[in-house]
């Protein structure tokens, strides 16, 4: 693969390019942030803070290829993801190790960064059957009325530095597939595979300005926010942005949806399998440094499952800190100095407010990479909701413990907590199973799955304080956000009909 995003020899770094009507250009910009490797500090290159004068041109021309580009047929735009899919199988390692150096998951924790995203592709080749309309023959005398699903225009994505590759092909496969187009704004952090990915678009034939990249901070998510031609803006990431995108693209009339923070909480009954919910839980809190919007942050022990700590504490001791490229890696760096900082001061604040430190990562040392942004597994017992770590969202390799007596207590609990994205519970009682998923407040329910994203034939539905917006990204739900419904009623009269009169009322007859 030919990748675009390769170094400049004039500037001495990789520079993240603007793709504009097709080309991929380097930006007139005279703010450039440094992509920082976070396992070693190492400047792997240089992303622009694109101009107004860019995201215009980019917006600019996403609007001029709607016009041909929704009259493409379904099947063109079905055999574009047939071919993307391809193209991200074929190259998927290559991708993966320039995700792990640019934003320090695992190689295996990158691999499934891509192949999540895939299978979102993989499910737009379907769209001939999830953009079908509805038809009924004969609602009156000779009236038939039918639905369209047709495209809104220009959309606009805002993704997060945790995952690079799975969100922006949550996003612009499905949008440009239903037939808009699409303005992707990456995160600043860690862009460059988010650009492969991006080049694969377009060798697998996406024309000219259906699919655009702009690059930047703030001022460029509210121009995308406040832009006319916007129709549509998918957000992931912080609830402080999602919100600000939510409210300032509300107020110019835009639909939006916004997948936003997470406090995810694991009960855990006296009946689960021990051994497969401890290695659940391990995996699920400390996998990918915490960095994920589903990671279990919570783990709540119900009844007599106190004595199962410390052999959970002894089995999170195993996890081998390290650089995400290094072999049998567990827990890879934080994506930041900052996140780091922010990390720790919020372990420090988890015992200064008395809960129960079992395991601290604060100074994990990890050879060869001392300037790394590493913190190792973190478990405090014994956590309050009123304390910090409880009531933020920590974004790092840090677990609370909690105990209860009962299920309903558990219940209670999660059900006041103000974020929804997502909740597990381990037991093998079906009873128990499914009094908590019908009595739990949480947009996505996990039963002996900690981590529960459906997949994507279903929708990404957290909820309450981890989502604004009524749709959410993918499945079913992603071909509603993407196009709006024209409702068609319609009557054929033959030459010779005998006519039926004036009619002043609304009824057909």
């Amino acid at each position: 693969m030919n990748a675009i995003h390769h170094p400049q020899q004039s500037t001495g770094f990789t520079t993240a390019k603007l793709l504009i009507n097709g080309e991929f250009v380097e930006s007139k910009t005279s703010h450039w942030q440094d992509i920082i490797n976070p396992a070693t500090q190492e400047v792997l290159g240089q992303v622009p803070f694109a101009t107004a004068e860019e995201v215009n041109a980019a917006i600019a021309a996403a609007q001029n290829a709607f016009a041909s580009w929704r009259q493409t047929p379904i099947q063109a735009r079905m055999r574009i993801m047939l071919k993307l899919q391809d193209l991200i199988r074929t190259n998927l390692k290559s991708i993966a190790q320039v995700l792990t150096a640019e934003q320090g998951k695992t190689l295996a924790d990158a691999e499934g960064d891509i192949q999540r995203g895939l299978e979102v592709v993989e499910h737009a080749c379907s769209i001939g059957t999830l953009q079908m309309g509805e038809y009924i023959e004969g609602v009156a005398r000779g009236v038939d009325t039918y639905t369209l699903q047709q495209p809104l225009g220009v959309c606009a994505g805002i993704t997060p530095f945790n995952f690079p590759a799975m969100i922006p092909l949550w996003m612009f496969p499905m949008a440009i597939v239903c037939g808009n187009t699409f303005v992707l704004k990456p995160s600043e952090q860690d862009p460059l595979s988010t650009m492969m990915l991006v080049e694969l678009a377009i060798q697998a034939g996406v024309p000219a300005g259906v699919l655009n990249v702009v690059h930047g901070g703030k001022e460029v998510v509210d121009l995308l926010c406040t832009h006319r031609d916007i129709k549509a803006i998918s957000f992931v990431g912080s609830t402080a942005v999602g919100t600000h995108v939510y409210n300032l693209a509300g107020q110019y009339g835009k639909r939006v949806q916004s997948m936003m923070g997470a406090k995810n909480h694991v009960v855990v009954m006296p009946d689960a399998n021990k051994e497969q919910t401890l290695n659940a839980l391990v995996g699920a809190a400390f996998g990918a440094a915490g960095q994920r919007c589903m990671a279990l942050s919570v783990a709540v022990m119900v009844g007599d499952t106190k004595h199962w700590v410390d052999e959970l504490v002894n089995k999170t001791k195993t996890l081998k800190v390290n650089a995400g490229h290094e072999p049998n890696t567990d827990v890879g760096p934080v994506i930041s100095t900052r996140a780091k900082a922010r990390v720790i001061d919020l372990i420090n604040s988890g015992i200064e407010q008395g809960a129960e430190l079992l395991l601290d990562g604060r100074d994990v040392q990890v050879p060869g990479y001392e300037k790394g942004n590493f913190v190792g597994p973190t478990i405090f017992n014994q956590v309050t909701t009123d304390m910090r770590i409880y009531k933020e969202e920590v974004f790092g390799p840090v677990l609370a413990i909690m105990h209860v007596d009962t299920l309903e207590q558990a219940i209670e609990l999660i059900n006041a907590n103000p974020f929804g994205n997502g909740v597990g519970l381990f037991t093998q009682n079906g009873n128990t199973a499914r009094t908590f998923q019908h009595q739990i407040d949480i947009g996505q329910v996990g039963i002996n799955i900690p981590i529960p994203v459906p997949v994507p034939f279903f929708s990404f539905t957290g909820s309450r304080g981890s989502k604004l917006g009524d749709l959410g990204p993918y499945g079913k739900q992603a071909v509603q956000f993407y196009t709006q419904t024209k409702t068609i009623t319609s009557r054929w009269f033959e030459d010779d009909q005998e006519t039926t009169g004036v009619n002043t009322t609304i009824s057909l007859r």
